[in-house]
């Protein structure tokens, strides 16, 4: 039943690979710690106070709250599987109450850090012009559009509509969306299409180029450490934040917007996200630096 439940989420729900690792991931060590607990080998005859026990060897182990509560949720939807194939009668899971999660408010540039970053990116490497072209409108699509590193990673040359200046991303579970870019981002992009064909032109006896955007050298799809090595490495000279991962750059995208006015719904689209609860931690932000404000500013702010 395990494995038909993977394939569901695979092909029926169209998850993510790593998702459905995950979920795997899960539910064999659930099912790992039921026989070397309880002596048994079948997930059907687990119940909560079992689950409950494993939760709380789980955090006892030092796994933080919001792991734990990946591995619950992985047990809930295979018990809701079951539910709905007829295969169990009731969810073990139902009554477990998830450890509560201490939300820390998204990592960002202010603006300085933005403009340094965009002034700074790739200068002075010893890099070919193709590589170095590329790697700054990489850092600029990402800080600009508020894409994902798998979303920048997957863009073809059809998804990119130079006439209408419009991106077509491919989000989770293949969602679609159209996110716009302005005329600075638009001729990026031509000189880096330009750059682009020059150097596949030159290497097309050694190597067969990918339809993706952004591709190595030798014309391979990018791999995701590249793409965070790139950024690390940017804003590690001109930032101290404590995490620099692409993921920043989308969280400052973010908070740039609603800081000009952006309305919230407006933002949530360009994000892609799902629910309005994911982009409402942005507003949180964006009140932190109010108060901060309030407090530098005001005479009794501290009253």
């Amino acid at each position: 039943m395990v494995e038909q439940f993977i394939q569901y989420l695979r092909y029926e729900r169209n998850y993510s690979s790593h998702t459905v690792l995950a979920y795997r991931k899960d539910l064999e060590q659930f099912s790992l710690f039921l026989t070397d607990e309880y002596g048994v080998d079948d997930l059907f005859r687990a119940d909560a106070d079992m689950i409950r026990f494993w939760l709380l060897r789980l955090m006892e182990e030092g796994l933080s709250a919001r792991s734990v509560n990946r591995k619950l949720s992985s047990l809930k939807s295979f018990w809701r599987y079951l539910l709905a194939k007829g295969l169990a009668k009731e969810n073990p899971c139902r009554k477990l109450l998830s450890p509560k999660v201490h939300k820390s408010l998204p990592s960002f540039l202010k603006k300085e850090e933005m403009e340094s970053l965009l002034d700074d990116a790739c200068e002075n490497e010893d890099i070919s012009e193709f590589v170095a072209k590329r790697n700054r409108l990489m850092i600029e699509m990402l800080l600009q559009t508020g894409m994902r590193r798998s979303e920048l990673m997957g863009l073809a040359l059809s998804d990119v509509d130079m006439s209408s200046c419009l991106l077509r991303v491919k989000g989770k579970r293949d969602k679609q969306r159209l996110i716009p870019f302005g005329p600075m981002l638009q001729s990026m992009i031509q000189d880096y299409l330009d750059s682009r064909a020059q150097w596949q032109a030159q290497c097309e006896d050694l190597y067969d180029f990918s339809d993706c955007l952004f591709v190595r050298e030798n014309g391979k799809p990018l791999y995701p450490q590249l793409v965070y090595r790139l950024v690390h490495d940017k804003l590690s000279q001109c930032s101290s934040l404590a995490k620099k991962s692409p993921h920043v750059l989308r969280h400052s995208f973010a908070t740039t917007l609603l800081n000009n006015g952006a309305e919230l719904n407006a933002v949530k689209e360009l994000l892609g996200h799902a629910n309005l609860s994911a982009t409402e931690v942005y507003t949180h932000t964006t009140f932190e630096e109010l108060k901060q404000v309030y407090k530098q500013a005001h005479p009794r702010a501290d009253y």
